[in-house]
């Protein structure tokens, strides 16, 4: 098993100039409990199952396992899903030897613009673009299974 060592970040300029390429998409949850969840995603036209364990003290690092998946059969799964489907595009834009990837949420979600970047070590150094705003990376109502429960719509505006 992976362990993922990733970044979340508000957004709060513009970043579409720097944008390499986009994609929807769709997610679920078949499984999201404290400590882990078992999610459903169609990516483009990819299909992928992932597993994630519990964040480590710092909230920066967990445990991954994710699997592509026949496109029909993530279509199906996502009906098995969670109440609470996430629908966004996120967005590639490369920096370095890193890739930002910026989620802009629609649905219930609207208006929520993140983005995250995944690193080799926790003390890994990398470039953080204007356009980022206030890190919330070990705020938990940022986690897409969060969000497929608690949506942003719903939240009291800051």
């Amino acid at each position: 098993m992976a362990i993922e060592i990733e970044r979340k970040f508000i957004v709060t300029g513009d970043f579409s100039k720097e944008v390499q390429y986009s994609r929807r998409i769709v997610q679920g949850y078949l499984c999201s409990g404290a400590g882990r969840s078992v999610r459903i995603r169609i990516s483009g036209d990819e299909g992928f199952l992932t597993i994630k364990g519990a964040a480590d003290e710092s909230g920066w690092s967990r445990y991954e396992f994710e699997r592509s998946i026949p496109l029909a059969d993530a279509e199906e799964m996502l009906k098995l899903c969670e109440e609470g489907l996430i629908d966004k595009i996120r967005h590639y834009i490369p920096a370095g030897k890193h890739t930002w990837e910026v989620d802009v949420f629609n649905g219930d979600n609207r208006g929520l613009i993140i983005a995250e970047i995944e690193l080799s070590s926790a003390n890994e150094s990398f470039e953080k673009p204007d356009w980022l705003g206030k890190e919330v990376t070990t705020d938990y109502r940022y986690y897409n299974a969060m969000l497929s429960k608690y949506p942003y719509s719903l939240w009291e505006k800051e």
